[in-house]
């Protein structure tokens, strides 16, 4: 039995100067998920943006550096950073693309060396939309033509363009073509990826939807992309393969998806055989992810959006788990206290790759999260993006990471690599064009 003392506060189920008694050790027991699928804990890597891919955008010895520490840091399942789905749509010039021309061995690799530790595997699969940055493609698939709102940072983003029903369509194709070549290659599940502002994300949020045929107007038809992929890919991959789904808990946005709408997704998702349903939240142009919000909602000062997930979790009939600012044992139990299945972490694991084994070791370790305090949150995010991802190179290099890295320096080391990657892409792009 465990005495754990919390003095942060966090909200009413996470109470003040509370002695909270904890008579089992529920984040270190197995979890069976629907397909049958084991995790052997409840703590699951979460996707970061590594732009770390080799050449052809097909994972290497860098990545497989990386995930290696991750692989043997005692973690029940371990999710990629995004996989792209169409190498014409990219998060970062530096992201990993499955699809249907991607020889398979590298990811055989990648799937092996996750699963080497006991963890399970899942790749996170993706489409940016109108994410995407200009220098790296100066037009972008869009639900509508509504561009990023970035301030003086807008223009640095492609020009969004409304899909043709044909495009939609395609874009289903791709997802369930990377999902059954990841299932080729090893991997135990997907991740759909639909927050974070992202292709599936941008049509749920009325904000950006403003279509008005099938693909927009209500939420049914805001959720019918979404809802077509996830089921052809259970369809298609077979119900002993995971399919899990990331979901915004509301876009945190005045006008975008509200809690009430992130609820009613998650019912729909009820009737598709959806292993997990991971919740985060926000977007580039809002980053609740990094515990920002401007709008009437309030996120707690660790685990941001573990109140939120609470709440799905009641009207969930899969395991839910959360992301978000959790560094600390006593708030990973918190979290599966308060009724979610499973605790997701991702930038702690940045600088410290073992930290589950550290717990084990000593209940009172804490991690440490990277985060710029700048009023700019455009600035801000950029900051901590680029922190978080020269400890992921730093990694993938086998060298040891930074507890305090320099911002501007990070700042500096990440626009390098980032035009050397566009460099390398665009390079690729006019070979294959």
């Amino acid at each position: 039995m465990h005495l754990l003392l919390f003095t942060d506060k966090v909200n009413e189920h996470f109470s003040p100067t509370s002695i909270i008694m904890y008579s089992d050790q529920t984040l270190f027991t197995p979890l069976t998920l629907p397909c049958r699928k084991v995790l052997p804990n409840r703590i699951v890597k979460a996707a970061m943006e590594e732009n770390m891919s080799g050449a052809d955008l097909l994972p290497d010895h860098n990545l497989f550096s990386l995930y290696r520490y991750w692989a043997h840091g005692g973690l029940g399942a371990i999710i990629t950073g995004n996989v792209m789905v169409d190498k014409t749509a990219m998060t970062g010039p530096g992201g990993v693309v499955l699809d249907e021309t991607s020889p398979i061995e590298p990811f055989k690799n990648w799937a092996k060396i996750i699963r080497s530790g006991g963890a399970l595997a899942i790749m996170q699969i993706n489409h940016p939309g109108r994410q995407v940055f200009k220098a790296v493609n100066e037009h972008a698939i869009a639900p509508s033509a509504v561009n990023l709102k970035l301030g003086r940072y807008t223009k640095q983003f492609a020009q969004a363009h409304a899909a043709t029903c044909e495009q939609i369509y395609t874009i289903i194709r791709q997802f369930v073509t990377t999902a059954l070549r990841a299932r080729e290659a090893g991997f135990d599940g997907v991740e759909i990826h639909a927050a974070h502002g992202y292709l599936l994300s941008q049509f749920l949020s009325p904000l950006v939807n403003q279509r008005t045929d099938q693909w927009g107007g209500s939420l049914a038809n805001r959720a019918r992309l979404l809802i077509n992929i996830v089921s052809e890919v259970r369809a298609k991959c077979g119900n002993d393969f995971s399919v899990w789904v990331k979901l915004n808990a509301a876009d945190f946005q005045r006008g975008g998806m509200s809690q009430d709408e992130a609820r009613e997704v998650v019912a729909h998702l009820n009737k598709l055989g959806v292993d997990v349903v991971e919740i985060s939240g926000g977007s580039y142009e809002m980053p609740a992810m990094q515990g920002r919000v401007e709008d009437s909602q309030t996120l707690q000062s660790e685990a941001y959006f573990a109140q939120f997930a609470a709440e799905i979790a009641k009207v969930a009939g899969m395991p839910v788990m959360t992301t978000g600012g959790i560094s600390r044992l006593p708030v990973a139990r918190q979290v599966t206290e308060s009724g979610c299945d499973l605790v997701g972490m991702a930038s702690a694991l940045a600088t410290t790759p073992d930290l589950v084994k550290k717990w084990q070791e000593n209940p009172e370790y804490r991690g440490v999260m990277l985060t710029s305090s700048l009023s700019d949150k455009t600035l801000a995010s950029l900051i901590t993006m680029s922190m978080v991802r020269r400890q992921l190179r730093r990694l993938g290099n086998d060298l040891s990471p930074l507890r305090q890295p320099s911002q501007l320096w990070s700042l500096i080391l990440d626009a390098v690599h980032r035009a050397k990657m566009t460099r390398r892409y665009r390079a690729l792009i006019n070979r294959n064009s």
